[in-house]
């Protein structure tokens, strides 16, 4: 081998305990910079990416809470959708049972109105016929009174007769009928005077005659109501023979209840000693009853 080579020369390895040369501590500490170097960029690299990561759940659970708020809200606006239907489908049925109701209140409305025009009619025909009635009935007054004016006359000539509120009350006391003392039986002269009233009674019509007796206040009273109903009952009998319909006449007891003229003397009790004749005219009475039942 030649002398020119060149021999490189290693340094020793260092001595068990000894410092470490300085030339062999370059490469490890370029080493371990780029180690830290590698591992503090792959931390950072490693932060960063865990941070997008944090930012991306972030974003996944705000999309989330997003997507349930929109099915809330789209659940509730089906629910304003189904209850909006039920009220318009409350509405068209209000709607058309208010038109039913309507229909069916013209209809009243019409019935009513002709149920009204109907009593209008009646109110007007029933006016119309109280007013032919009172025009009727007034009329029938006036001829009952213009007849029980001629009766008056007519009687007035015969015997005492007096105006009443219902009619004509003839007295045929001692100065006409002069029934005896304690008698009932007619003498000739009280049947003339009889015939005379009939043939006044027979020219009238549409009159009732009521027969009243009358005793003076000698004898019991049980008495003196049979003797008044036996005189009655003479004059009644004697004034149907004459002509008069029965059925108009009627026949009262009235004992000594009555007396015409007070006092005990002989001339009171021959005038109480009597027989009334009430003339009542029937045509006033009914158009009084007519106009009371009305």
């Amino acid at each position: 081998m030649s002398d020119d080579l060149t021999y490189t020369t290693l340094d020793p390895p260092p001595e068990p305990g000894g410092a470490p040369p300085s030339g062999s501590r370059t490469p490890l500490v370029v080493l371990l910079a780029i180690v830290l170097l590698l591992f503090g960029g792959l931390g950072f690299f490693g932060h960063r990416v865990l941070q997008r990561l944090d930012a991306v759940d972030e974003h996944l659970a705000g999309l989330s809470a997003r997507a349930d708020d929109a099915a809330a809200l789209s659940e509730h606006a089906l629910e304003r959708a189904v209850a909006a239907e039920a009220s318009a489908r409350a509405a068209a049925e209000g709607r058309l049972l208010a038109e039913a109701e309507s229909a069916e209140a013209h209809e009243d409305a019409d019935v009513a109105r002709e149920e009204a025009d109907a009593a209008r009619h009646q109110a007007n025909t029933a006016l119309h016929a109280a007013a032919e009635a009172r025009a009727e009935a007034e009329r029938i007054r006036q001829e009952a009174d213009a007849e029980l004016n001629r009766l008056e006359q007519a009687l007035g000539q015969v015997a005492e007769t007096r105006r009443t509120a219902l009619g004509l009350v003839m007295n045929l006391g001692s100065d006409y009928l002069k029934f005896e003392f304690d008698k009932a039986e007619l003498r000739p002269s009280d049947r003339e005077l009889l015939s005379r009233i009939a043939g006044i009674l027979l020219t009238s019509s549409d009159y009732t005659v009521s027969v009243n007796g009358h005793t003076d206040d000698v004898g019991t009273v049980e008495y003196n109501q049979k003797l008044s109903e036996r005189r009655a009952e003479a004059v009644r009998d004697y004034l149907v023979e004459a002509g008069v319909p029965e059925g108009i006449l009627s026949v009262t007891g009235h004992g000594k209840s009555r007396p015409l003229v007070p006092g005990t003397s002989e001339e009171a009790r021959a005038r109480n000693r009597r027989v009334e004749l009430g003339i009542v005219n029937t045509r006033v009475l009914y158009g009084r009853e007519a106009r009371t039942s009305r």
